[in-house]
């Protein structure tokens, strides 16, 4: 298994350099680092690589709405200088126009609604497809063969859905657990796949966009507020064996938790992931800025190492968050008796 992990990590570290060498061996140094927040960021177009003056990309479609003008359809392609590939107000298209920082304009100034299929939303639907066919292989195997050893999907579904179940939803959110777990399942298979994917040389940064997070904290906050009990709401706005001068202390606190505490799910694993990709790239752009052989080396050797930390790193922040998300339902729906 180890061998296996760590030709997964060399593999992912010479297509990470083989990548990146052809746009980054020559230019200043701005030139050779700024792959990294263009990697981290999200964009109009998928860029893969760059051969020479050939760039690999896959055009994506702008989709704006206004008052004015009704819904627009374009090509990320319509707002680019078609020789060098590059995004400014001069290649303004039908009044829109996309900067050098990949946000959409409008020449006139006036307000839009942009709906834009951008890089991470592609990305979103790959990992939801790649789930969704993890998942109907596994059931499409038990339903033809029955309760029989898994094999392919399944034997990958099976341990973690007894995992999720047994360890995470049961244990933290005690007898109601069998309501939540088809969410707590979806949302770690979701962040891990979306996660290890996003590891893949030229994928998109999805788990690591605070856009994505932030989406899957409000879930976890909404589903914990709307089953929360009697006995939980009483804690929050009446907590018991609290002197009542204190409740105008403790009350305030215990609502700013209620926010504080999908806000701090949204930051960890946005943070988690983010710091893990632009470590490793900042690794590759050493050789460059360098342009050392023996630099090369050894940021090849630490990019393996990074690389085999992230993908641990994949798999726990998957974990916490839905660890974290049981618990904060838990702590919703539990029963407490109360002393009369």
């Amino acid at each position: 298994m180890k061998r296996k992990l760590l030709a997964l990590s060399l593999l992912l570290s010479a297509c990470m350099l083989w990548f990146t060498t052809p746009t980054m061996a020559a230019g200043s140094e701005e030139d050779k680092t700024s792959f990294i927040m263009h990697h981290v960021k999200d964009s109009h177009e998928w860029h893969f690589a760059t051969f020479g003056h050939t760039h690999v990309t896959l055009p994506l479609p702008v989709i704006v709405y206004s008052g004015d003008r009704g819904l627009e359809f374009f090509m990320s392609t319509d707002f680019q200088n078609h020789d060098t590939h590059a995004f400014g107000k001069e290649y303004a298209h039908e009044g829109y126009f996309i900067d050098e920082h990949d946000h959409l304009g409008r020449v006139d100034e006036g307000s839009f609604l942009e709906l834009s299929i951008t890089k991470n939303v592609v990305m979103l639907f790959v990992v939801l497809a790649f789930l969704a066919w993890m998942a109907l292989s596994a059931a499409g195997h038990y339903k033809k063969n029955g309760a029989v050893a898994p094999k392919g999907a399944a034997a990958l579904i099976e341990p973690i859905v007894i995992f999720v179940r047994d360890e995470i939803a049961e244990k933290s959110i005690g007898p109601k657990y069998k309501k939540f777990v088809p969410y707590l399942l979806t949302l770690f298979l979701f962040i891990w796949f979306g996660n290890l994917l996003g590891l893949l040389p030229g994928a998109a940064n999805l788990t690591g966009n605070i856009a994505v997070t932030f989406t899957l904290a409000i879930l976890t906050f909404i589903i914990t507020n709307v089953n929360g009990n009697k006995d939980y709401w009483k804690h929050v706005f009446a907590t018991p064996g609290v002197p009542p001068a204190m409740l105008l202390i403790i009350v305030p606190v215990e609502i700013i938790g209620l926010f504080t505490k999908p806000f701090a799910l949204m930051v960890r694993l946005f943070v988690a992931i983010t710091a893990g990709h632009i470590v490793i790239l900042g690794f590759i752009a050493l050789a460059f800025i360098f342009e050392s052989f023996a630099i090369g080396i050894v940021s090849t050797l630490m990019v393996t190492f990074i690389n085999l930390i992230e993908i641990l790193v994949a798999t726990i922040q998957a974990y916490v968050f839905t660890l974290f998300s049981a618990m904060y339902i838990g702590s919703a729906v539990a029963e407490h008796a109360h002393d009369h």
